[in-house]
């Protein structure tokens, strides 16, 4: 194998090696849509679902959290996409502030399905299927300038005194 083909391969093995979810959210867990939660009520199945914050709201000794659904990535993380299968509502133990776990900021939560809630979104009545939370991850703003697979690229260049080339790997 080339030089060029082993610095593929190991970019490729690095990269698959670093989406590992964190330690709290990882397990296998059914694939359960949020339409399906709000549909069988009653079922108390363990999900791993995340998505984009609309609402955190401290209450006593719990923090609810209202959130658009999105697809995880292999680490867990929700994917940066307009698809999602609606809304859902989970709470966990324990003070979150606000300020920190703000609208916009990308979540996933770990638990137990425990009914549904009718609530608003805007003027509609919505059904939220709820979440108790046993596990809660706030997930680093990104950064709209990364990238998200690793870049490769070859290129030659020259100047006033000779030719000069290079191959580069970035993350």
């Amino acid at each position: 194998m080339s030089v060029r083909g082993c610095l593929v391969l190991l970019s490729l093995l690095v990269a698959l090696a670093c989406a590992r979810p964190p330690a709290a959210l990882r397990g296998d867990y059914p694939r359960t849509t949020v339409a399906e939660a709000v549909a069988d009520a009653g079922g108390r199945r363990e999900v791993r679902w995340g998505g984009e914050l609309v609402a955190t709201t401290p209450t006593g000794d719990r923090t609810c959290f209202e959130v658009v659904e999105r697809p995880l990535d292999r680490a867990a993380r929700p994917r940066g996409t307009d698809e999602t299968s609606g809304r859902f509502l989970a709470c966990a133990a324990g003070f979150y502030d606000p300020a920190l776990w703000a609208p916009g900021r990308e979540m996933t939560v770990v638990g137990r399905l425990d009914g549904t809630q009718t609530g608003a979104v805007g003027g509609a009545t919505y059904r939220f299927p709820r979440v108790d939370a046993e596990a809660v991850h706030l997930w680093p703003i990104r950064d709209p300038y990364a990238r998200t697979w690793p870049a490769i690229g070859i290129g030659i260049g020259g100047g006033s005194r000779g030719v000069g080339g290079g191959l580069g790997i970035g993350f």
